[in-house]
């Protein structure tokens, strides 16, 4: 099965950390990739860019919009994922609270199915 790690930082947590934090915390991102990566588990993992970055693209009434990020509505922001290769849920959970970002954001584990799965 596949599963999904989805980073959800606070909207300008980034910008508030100093640089020194801010190289310390996505070191610790990259030796949990390594690990997860020296397990065999690992498909794939991207840091993000801020939402400043970002554009929505919705067709409401069939005409394509954009919407250029930031998205203030929004209080948080994907930073990042990691695509997991693993049996269970519960595997998936165990990976997740190992994650160095549930010390400063959210980890939000989703299985990857079909969209006609509920």
């Amino acid at each position: 099965m596949t599963y999904l790690l989805l980073i959800q930082e606070t909207r300008g947590a980034r910008a508030a950390r100093n640089e020194d934090e801010a190289h310390r915390q996505y070191d610790d991102m990259m030796a949990f990739a390594a690990s997860l990566q020296a397990d065999g588990i690992l498909r794939a993992a991207e840091s993000l860019r801020t939402d400043d970055h970002a554009v929505r693209i919705s067709a409401p009434g069939g005409k394509p919009q954009l919407l250029d990020g930031p998205f203030t509505e929004a209080r948080e922001m994907v930073g990042g994922f990691f695509l997991l290769d693993i049996t269970t849920r519960e595997e998936a959970l165990a990976i997740a609270r190992r994650c160095p970002a549930v010390a400063w954001g959210t980890v939000e584990v989703r299985e990857c199915a079909p969209c006609h799965v509920l």
